[in-house]
């Protein structure tokens, strides 16, 4: 059994106890996350595709750390004006255990 959903503006494929990362959330490590924005359950043969979202389906996960991802070196540069900068950039996520996925009624 497998779901596709939606966190932090981007669609992740899920499965019962995989980890996963997402944009920083603001649940405390060690709570219960819910996501009702399911727009695919797959079990088996059957598949239910949302429009946009699954009714009734949820994927409880739980919170693992939250933390900051590779550095990123961003270096700009402007020929004949003599203008250099360079930075940065650290983009936060969340870390996920996906605990259940529950299909939610049929139609």
């Amino acid at each position: 059994m497998y779901a596709i959903i939606e966190a932090g503006g981007k669609q992740y494929r899920v499965e019962p106890e995989m980890v996963l990362r997402v944009e920083k959330l603001s649940a405390e490590p060690g709570e219960a996350v819910a996501f009702d924005r399911v727009a695919l359950i797959a079990e088996g043969g059957n598949v239910r595709i949302g429009a946009p979202w699954v009714p009734g389906a949820k994927v409880t996960c739980r919170v693992l750390r939250h933390g900051k991802g590779p550095k990123l070196d961003v270096f700009t540069f402007k020929a004949k004006e003599n203008r250099k900068r360079s930075l940065g950039h650290r983009q936060p996520y969340t870390e996920l255990r996906v605990e259940a996925i529950a299909a939610g009624r049929a139609e």
